[in-house]
């Protein structure tokens, strides 16, 4: 099934962005009156029919909708520090998508070796990796701030959690975390947190954990957590 995220704007009618109705037209060759699968991205599921084949934007008829209320019993953001080689945070999003995920951010430390995400191409991996995947809703992206910043400013869920090398002993993440709820995770630099940032969240309210005794990549870090949450969820 081929899937197209879209925007509708009455019961009848939706159209798809230039982006989208590029593809449609141009890589996919669909015309007026083909039957185009669409999705909001909020949990709505549409067949429409292309009333109007436009590479700038398509218009669509709607002809049924379908809403499905989400699948995981648990909401799950993570907060994670871009990497110097950015392809590997590129592939850490697309699995994750693909696995189960609500929402990223991107957190600046002390050790981080890039400051800057080009958080356009993070949408665009996004939203081809919930296509791919045939879900209906489109995990949320956040810019990228401060480490600091972040801490007090996110309304942290449920349970929310830093992940860190500084303290021998800590207890195993697999442990200490609920698959419900909402669910917040820091995973730091290639460099790790600083001592300094472990304490700030943790006057935050943050749960001091292990993700095991291998010392993992940054993004091998973060999607460890998110397969977790997922197989521990069924279990």
């Amino acid at each position: 099934m081929q899937l197209f995220i879209g925007h509708p704007v009455s019961e009848t009618e939706a159209f798809l962005s230039e982006e989208e109705s590029w593809h449609c037209v141009k890589v996919l060759r669909h015309k007026a009156g083909d039957s185009i699968a669409m999705i909001d991205g909020k949990g709505g599921f549409y067949k429409t029919t292309l009333a109007e084949a436009n590479q700038k934007r398509c218009s669509l008829r709607i002809e049924s909708k379908e809403f499905s209320e989400p699948l995981r019993k648990y909401k799950l953001h993570i907060a994670i520090a871009p990497t110097k080689n950015i392809e590997r945070i590129e592939w850490f999003v697309e699995k994750a998508v693909e696995i189960g995920i609500d929402e990223f951010s991107f957190i600046i430390c002390k050790n981080s070796e890039r400051k800057v995400i080009k958080i356009d191409r993070i949408h665009k991996i996004v939203e081809s990796a919930v296509k791919q995947s045939l879900q209906r809703y489109l995990p949320k992206v956040n810019d990228a701030v401060d480490y600091s910043f972040f801490i007090k400013q996110t309304n942290a869920g449920d349970q929310k959690y830093i992940a860190h090398c500084q303290t021998p002993g800590l207890p195993m993440f697999t442990r200490q975390f609920k698959a419900s709820g909402s669910n917040l995770i820091l995973i730091g630099p290639e460099g790790d947190f600083t001592v300094n940032e472990v304490n700030t969240a943790k006057e935050a309210g943050y749960s001091e954990v292990s993700l095991g005794e291998n010392r993992l990549r940054t993004e091998t870090a973060a999607l460890y957590t998110c397969n977790a949450f997922s197989v521990l969820e069924k279990v």
